[in-house]
């Protein structure tokens, strides 16, 4: 009996050896909490219900699996409640940060708490200032230049100015236009505002602005602005420029209001993201134009990046899947939309 007894204690005790060396066997890509084979990504975004960041999330959500163990938190467009779920997140000892900024001049408090905690941070859509991103080598951005689809987006209102004689309602030669733009001072709002001005009168276009006014980036708001709009200047307007598609389809809703949309009483309005609302709106025939945010790209090059981090590794075109430009940045390009080209806009 003793000696059965002691079989078995000597088989147990082996049993715990081996169990223990499994644990704490080749931590690469490990957690910091410790445990798993995947790396810890925590992941601040600005607010949950934005639309387009909205897409961002589902994108890294599915593009995490098998990468990174993803823990996603909604910062409710609070700077401060943002910088408790860092602080959350660091003292979790995540491996990595994805961090889409509330304010981005906030984002150097940021980047000083990471770097203390040695965690490399992603921060994604909203660009940090260029002096906070020259702070650390473990600080990278993805997104896209606004600039960019500012310029896509005047380019489409200028092509169907020409291509529609009937849209220079007055016969003046001049394109009388109301702007609905986002968040005051968001570098998104300026640069998409000022290139899509610019770009019409680059393709030798006179403008004239009847109204602007901020919708902050929201559905309900822009279909009030776009609704004042029309009470002060009613059928002046020949165009309506939106810094994203939820004002753009608000503007749409107070035109429907309006008559517009029925018979040849029409409007073109122009958005920017492609969202999934704006893609049937295309197809509806109420919004003339939209420009591909990608919201899938970005949130895929976000989790390859922020997991190859995570690991240890320099990140490069090959373990990302992205090009990296200035050791720091992924851009991801964007693209006009049209119901012509409708399909480049439906798989992200």
């Amino acid at each position: 009996m003793k000696k059965v007894t002691f079989v078995l204690l000597a088989g147990a005790l082996v049993s715990g050896a081996l169990a223990g060396c499994s644990s704490s066997g080749d931590k690469s890509g490990a957690g910091g909490e410790g445990g798993g084979d995947l790396p810890k990504v925590g992941a601040a975004i600005y607010k949950f219900d934005d639309t387009f960041m909205s897409g961002v999330r589902s994108a890294i959500e599915k593009n995490a699996a098998g990468k990174a163990e993803m823990d996603v938190v909604d910062s409710q467009n609070s700077q401060p409640t943002q910088n408790d779920k860092v602080d959350l997140f660091i003292t979790k000892k995540k491996d990595a940060l994805i961090v889409n900024p509330v304010d981005r001049t906030a984002a150097g408090v940021i980047i000083d708490k990471a770097k203390t905690a040695d965690i490399p941070v992603v921060f994604l859509n909203r660009e940090p200032m260029p002096e906070d991103m020259k702070k650390w080598d473990k600080v990278y951005y993805v997104g896209a230049k606004a600039e960019e689809s500012g310029t896509m987006a005047g380019e489409l209102v200028a092509d169907y100015f020409k291509n529609n004689p009937e849209a220079d309602k007055n016969k003046d030669g001049v394109l009388q236009y109301v702007m609905l733009k986002g968040e005051p001072g968001h570098q998104d709002a300026e640069l998409r505002t000022q290139y899509s001005v610019k770009a019409i009168e680059d393709a030798g276009i006179k403008v004239e602005k009847l109204a602007e006014d901020t919708a902050m980036w929201d559905r309900v708001k822009g279909q009030e602005k776009m609704a004042a709009f029309l009470g002060a200047n009613g059928d002046k307007i020949e165009a309506v420029l939106a810094n994203n598609d939820d004002m753009a389809l608000g503007a749409v809703e107070a035109l429907k209001a309006a008559g517009y949309f029925t018979g040849d009483k029409y409007m073109p309005v122009v958005g920017v993201d492609a969202t999934e609302a704006a893609l049937q709106a295309l197809k509806d025939g109420t919004l003339m134009g939209t420009v591909l945010n990608d919201a899938g790209s970005q949130g895929k090059a976000a989790v390859n990046l922020s997991a190859v981090l995570a690991k240890g590794e320099t990140p490069s075109k090959e373990n990302v899947g992205f090009d990296i430009t200035d050791n720091q940045y992924v851009w991801i390009s964007y693209k006009k939309i049209t119901k012509d080209n409708i399909a480049d806009a439906s798989v992200q």
